[in-house]
């Protein structure tokens, strides 16, 4: 079930923790991460599957120092749902390692339910389905907990994320409404994380000299979602501040 958003009165947090508009440079280097950044584990695409194929085009063109318009760009030739499937993937492996590095941290306690969440909003969590479904309201560091679990649960299970040999059978798959489905809500569950992180823990990443790494997955992920419309306008309007200046840099790039 898609876990609810709650309209509310406005949640601010600190001026510590507000972040500002990202409008400076951001590195292209995702290699310069603190020692000792969690245990999290990334996961990986197995060696010579579609996924770990359409996964190198990625690696290949930033390694090459191309541009975030290139890198997101649908390779000639290939699946669309396949080349979203792989950055599902890829973006969760983003949010999980900087998650990791907060995951740790007693702060994270201090945490009542519905708190820590960007300002005007609550995002509730849905448990079971049908008739047993609830839905409950949790702290902002408890949600992300429960969306990377669940992200990874999709991705694990061999029956929604095929990653062997047989690409005909993985494209069946990816090409199917559900999958799309999926994908869309795997896209708006990373989304919501995001605003977690820059809401009430921008500052303590700051301080851990992670900000431009952050930023520089936001902003990757933020050039995605633009490309293949994968954000309704609705769930972005939390980040307004920080997702405007990221579509436009994306639209100046595009028409060049």
């Amino acid at each position: 079930l898609e876990n609810k958003v709650l309209r509310i009165k406005p949640l601010y947090c600190t001026s510590q923790q507000r972040p500002s508009p990202i409008t400076t440079t951001m590195s292209s280097s995702r290699s310069n991460l603190p020692t000792g950044a969690g245990t999290f584990q990334p996961l990986r695409h197995r060696s010579g599957t579609l996924r770990d194929r359409l996964h190198g085009y990625t690696k290949q063109t930033l390694g090459a120092g191309g541009s975030l318009n290139d890198a997101v760009a649908l390779p000639p030739g290939e699946s669309c749902a396949g080349w979203v499937a792989v950055h599902a993937i890829d973006f969760y492996n983003d949010v999980s390692t900087i998650w990791a590095v907060m995951a740790e941290d007693p702060y994270l306690d201090s945490f009542r339910p519905g708190e820590g969440f960007p300002s005007g909003v609550e995002y509730r969590w849905s448990e079971g389905s049908g008739r047993d479904a609830t839905t409950i309201s949790v702290s902002a560091p408890v949600y992300i907990e429960k969306v990377l679990q669940w992200i990874a649960d999709q991705i694990n299970d061999e029956t929604k994320f095929p990653d062997d040999d047989d690409e005909a059978e993985a494209l069946r798959v990816f090409q199917t409404p559900q999958f799309a489905a999926l994908c869309g809500q795997i896209f708006r569950r990373l989304f919501r994380v995001y605003g977690i992180i820059y809401s009430s823990f921008f500052g303590t990443l700051e301080a851990l000299q992670m900000a431009p790494h952050l930023n520089t997955c936001f902003k990757h992920f933020m050039f995605f979602c633009t490309e293949f419309g994968l954000l309704p306008e609705r769930e972005m309007e939390p980040l307004e501040v920080l997702v405007k200046p990221i579509r436009k840099q994306y639209h100046l790039a595009k028409g060049k």
